[in-house]
């Protein structure tokens, strides 16, 4: 007997009203990640914050920001992300981490001529605040995800954010490059308006996962009930230092976070060095912004056809699909002489970006107890939050060794190619058993916690 089709929503990983409200927490940051991050005001600190400054130096102090903003967050998640696990504080802290980010953003926009240093510490201020709530934010996947959904509410959430980033980027671009229509001034002001709107399109847009996303109530196992006594931080540290002597027990789980740590990074250096690169070449800005932009929109259909091609091939497939996109990206990126070529391979890029990362997030939330979410995610985090950093240094060394930038951005391969390698050594199957048995021996932490 043929089976009914699932309903649009349902193929969409979009059908219950907290999964709708978990994914416009990414169409919230995404749309920031593409203003802030990755367009806008980098631009915006090299030519106003940072004018009077040599470009060499102004790059030198925008990087270190970006890492120390990384560095802070990727030594604290663990602890954090443990914390809310004994205690039912995930919703709160990603709140917490939200407003100091949109409290960034928004201060983003007295930022002037000169004041570089102002600038950066608001930056800084805006990276740890979303990757802070980020972690929080993949934490909550386990628990509103039943058993067989994840990759499809994990691309789902993917592919809004593309099309909110997609919509605000466009917006605030328009708004920079025409300001008279809308009886704007010449100058900085529509840059900076643009940053104090990020901030409000962040703030509102997360108000439905705190509305309608549950917050989950803390778990742990029945072997570990003489364990929770005493302070949280005590708790956090005592679990961390249990789930470092269980990595055998989560193994495939800490094999596939090796795997995404060297293939990230791969991801995580294209993205951050596609402008650098461009540049480097003599493609102009105006098709560099033109084509990031387009990457937003192109990967929302592709976000969730990557949610759909998992249900058929599995994710560990699919994923290698993404893997092979990216190398040929690389391989491409060597010939690439025009605007055109940048088009094209920003074409690509987009099919595969948003599908890859929200697999990854998927696969590993399949492979971990529920209960131990946060803390686990906190490691996730630190993983993610390092993707990109390791490329731009073997870019670098590359450069340095044989003065050739196409060079350089071939070095990428390798990560993909061993990245892929570390990745089919992961066994899906086992890694879903061991998380199924772990999280079949929770039980709720009754009592009020410190």
């Amino acid at each position: 007997m043929k089976a009914e089709p699932q309903p649009i929503l349902e193929r969409l990983g979009l059908h219950r009203p907290e999964l709708r409200a978990w994914a416009m927490y990414e169409w919230a940051t995404t749309g920031m990640w593409a203003v802030i991050v990755a367009t806008i005001f980098p631009i915006y600190f090299y030519d106003v914050a940072a004018a009077s400054m040599e470009r060499a130096d102004a790059e030198r102090i925008f990087y270190l920001a970006t890492t120390v903003g990384i560095t802070l967050i990727a030594v604290v998640a663990p602890l954090l992300g443990a914390i809310t696990d004994r205690t039912a504080i995930k919703k709160p802290m990603l709140a917490a981490f939200a407003a100091l980010g949109v409290a960034g953003c928004g201060l983003l926009f007295l930022v002037q001529e000169g004041d570089w240093a102002i600038g950066l510490f608001f930056f800084v201020l805006v990276n740890l605040g979303a990757n802070g709530s980020v972690v929080f934010y993949d934490a909550l996947l386990p628990h509103i995800a039943r058993p067989g959904e994840e990759d499809r509410v994990s691309t789902g959430a993917f592919a809004i954010g593309y099309l909110g980033a997609g919509i605000l980027l466009a917006f605030c671009l328009l708004m920079i490059q025409r300001p008279d229509l809308f009886g704007l001034p010449e100058g900085t002001l529509a840059a900076r308006l643009s940053f104090a709107l990020v901030a409000v399109w962040w703030a509102v847009f997360t108000i439905p996962l705190l509305r309608k996303v549950p917050e989950p109530p803390p778990e742990v196992i029945a072997d570990e009930s003489e364990k929770v006594a005493g302070s949280s931080v005590r708790f956090a540290l005592n679990r961390i230092r249990t789930t470092f002597s269980e990595l055998r027990s989560y193994q495939h789980a800490f094999i596939f976070l090796l795997a995404y740590l060297v293939y990230g990074d791969g991801i995580g250096t294209i993205i951050r060095v596609a402008t650098i690169y461009g540049a480097s070449l003599g493609i102009d800005r105006g098709h560099m912004i033109g084509a990031i932009v387009m990457v937003q929109f192109i990967g929302v259909p592709f976000s969730f056809l990557f949610g759909m091609l998992a249900g058929r091939i599995g994710t560990k497939r699919s994923l290698f699909v993404g893997l092979g996109v990216y190398l040929g990206v690389t391989v491409l990126g060597f010939y690439m002489t025009t605007a055109l070529h940048f088009w094209m391979l920003a074409v690509l890029v987009g099919m595969v970006q948003g599908g890859t990362q929200a697999l990854s997030r998927s696969l590993f939330a399949s492979m971990i107890p529920a209960y131990k979410s946060g803390e686990l995610f906190g490691f996730y985090g630190v993983m993610d939050k390092f993707a990109g950093m390791f490329g731009p240094l073997v870019m670098t060394l590359v450069i340095t060794m044989t003065g050739s930038s196409r060079l350089s951005l071939l070095s990428v391969a390798g990560f993909f190619i061993i990245g892929g390698l570390i990745l089919s050594r992961v066994d899906v199957d086992e890694g879903r058993r061991v998380a199924r048995e772990a999280q079949a021996r929770a039980r709720p932490l009754s009592g009020t916690v410190p």
